[in-house]
């Protein structure tokens, strides 16, 4: 809850992903409350009683829409999906406005990755920003597994991660209402 604050504060990117693995967590164990204590929240042992507290019961509460969501086996939380929607429709702003030539480049230097992507996903088809999110997610997976990742798939990573990065970027400056005073 505390990381997930910080990381919505300054990289959306990092935030979303963290959420996804969040997610995942609360699957691991079972979306059962007293294994999310032993296992998760028992090891932050620097938490007072209130804090102990605050951090159950937002796990509580991401458990409650989860099964409200029905998303207990796979997929995402609406919060979830609104912030990759935002993302989304950000990125598509900034493709199509003349001032953000930059990341229209960086995009372009990413189309590649992502179109072999989705040609990979099959029936699943995602979105560009969409595609991007589970590519780096997937990485993530991957090296918590302990997995090899190729030279290939480490290269498209880098580039993903650029964009996401600039995305993240312009996505802080839009909430704070600065993206129009764009900076050079």
């Amino acid at each position: 809850m505390y990381t997930a604050s910080q990381k919505k504060r300054e990289n959306i990117a990092e935030y979303l992903l963290y959420l996804w693995q969040i997610e995942d967590l609360i699957r691991a164990n079972h979306l059962d409350i007293d294994e999310i204590k032993r296992t998760i929240i028992d090891r932050y042992t620097d938490l007072d009683e209130a804090r102990r507290k605050e951090l159950t019961e937002w796990y509580e509460s991401l458990i409650d829409m989860m099964r409200r969501e029905g998303v207990e086996k796979k997929g995402h939380l609406q919060i979830n999906k609104n912030t990759l929607n935002d993302l989304a429709d950000l990125h598509r702003r900034l493709l199509t406005d003349p001032k953000f030539a930059d990341y229209g480049a960086e995009f372009y230097r990413t189309l590649p990755y992502i179109v072999e992507l989705r040609a990979k996903a099959g029936d699943e088809k995602a979105g560009e920003i969409e595609t991007c999110f589970n590519a780096l997610y997937g990485i993530l997976m991957l090296r918590l597994a302990g997995k090899e990742i190729s030279e290939d798939t480490l290269t498209a990573t880098k580039q993903i991660s650029k964009l996401l990065a600039l995305l993240a970027h312009y996505y802080k400056k839009d909430y704070n209402n600065e993206l129009e005073k764009r900076e050079d």
